[in-house]
């Protein structure tokens, strides 16, 4: 029972840790004159994507390699099938050229890249598959041309929302307080996982790409779902691309540095989907009212992530 209630908590530790980590840090940056647009790129970018990134540490610590990879691949289908869907349905959601154009052609970009880098079996017919140290430098150099091209993008664009400033002190606390909910829900959650899988006989590969994929992406949900309340359609669909780049560029290149990753082919069925509801939602810029994603591609995106999570259960 305490495994349970440590793995649920874990959700709840990692969403708070990243709030406070982000909150605290913006303050502090803020009273050392730094822009908001560098905080927005930097701390806030990097803070939101937190879960995801302390959950694969762990699991790459402990050589749970499919936890790691199948945690950042359901992830990405979650933040745009269910994220995305959830979104559009509350409110259409009108999108920039730049983010049609370049942003989840960018997305699709980093899917490919991930698949060439993973398939040794396939492309080089070596005994195993790995995302190698050397890989995951080749995502972190893909992640330092994305931010790049993001700064200037950004800098075109205006300075970004505004930063609240809170007090030193609470600013340090706030900073404390986020590292070690993001430390302890992330292990908490990697250890959870991994008995659970044990216990009812599934595999890790499952339990990542839906229960740990999802709840590592309430951020991004609760994030988009406001936005979209609010009319926001940039940041509701920019912050659900953007991330989706963070993860594989960033996260599963940092994992790979930390501990190389061994690469189970079957999950290669997941890449190839995670590619194309990238496809999908790029093509649903081009049906209907071009350029806005509507209520019934909301619905079809939600259906067609119900209908994954039942394939899903049936694999195992």
């Amino acid at each position: 029972m305490l495994t349970y209630t440590l793995f649920i908590a874990g959700f709840y530790f990692l969403i708070k840790g990243a709030s406070y980590l982000v909150d605290g840090a913006s303050s502090i940056a803020k009273k050392f004159k730094v822009s908001n647009l560098m905080i927005g790129l930097t701390i806030v970018a990097f803070g939101t994507s937190a879960p995801e990134l302390i959950v694969n540490l762990f699991a790459s610590f402990r050589g749970s390699s499919d936890l790691a990879i199948t945690n950042i691949v359901g992830s990405n289908i979650a933040n745009i099938l269910l994220i995305l869907g959830i979104s559009a349905i509350i409110f259409p959601l009108a999108v920039k050229k730049g983010t049609v154009i370049k942003e989840i052609p960018l997305s699709f970009l980093a899917v490919l890249v991930l698949w060439f880098l993973v398939n040794d079996m396939m492309i080089d017919h070596l005994s195993f598959s790995a995302l190698t140290r050397i890989d995951g430098a080749i995502l972190i150099a893909f992640f330092i041309i994305f931010i790049y091209y993001t700064f200037g993008l950004s800098k075109a664009e205006g300075d970004g929302e505004d930063i609240k400033e809170y007090k030193t002190w609470q600013s340090i606390i706030m900073v404390i307080a986020g590292v070690v909910a993001l430390t302890l829900g992330g292990q908490w959650i990697v250890d959870g996982a991994t008995k659970i899988a044990l216990k009812f006989g599934m595999s890790e590969s499952l339990i990542g790409l839906t229960i740990v994929a999802v709840g590592t992406s309430l951020p991004e949900l609760a994030a988009s779902a406001v936005a979209a309340y609010k009319h926001k359609a940039d940041i509701a669909i920019g912050n659900v691309v953007g991330s989706n780049i963070f993860n594989i560029f960033w996260i599963l290149g940092i994992s790979a540095l930390v501990r190389p990753l061994v690469f189970s082919p079957i999950l290669n069925i997941d890449i190839y989907f995670m590619a194309l509801v990238t496809l999908i939602l790029f093509l649903f810029m081009f049906i209907g009212k071009k350029g806005i994603l509507q209520k019934w591609q909301g619905i079809s995106m939600i259906s067609i992530y119900i209908i994954y999570i039942v394939y899903l259960i049936n694999r195992g």
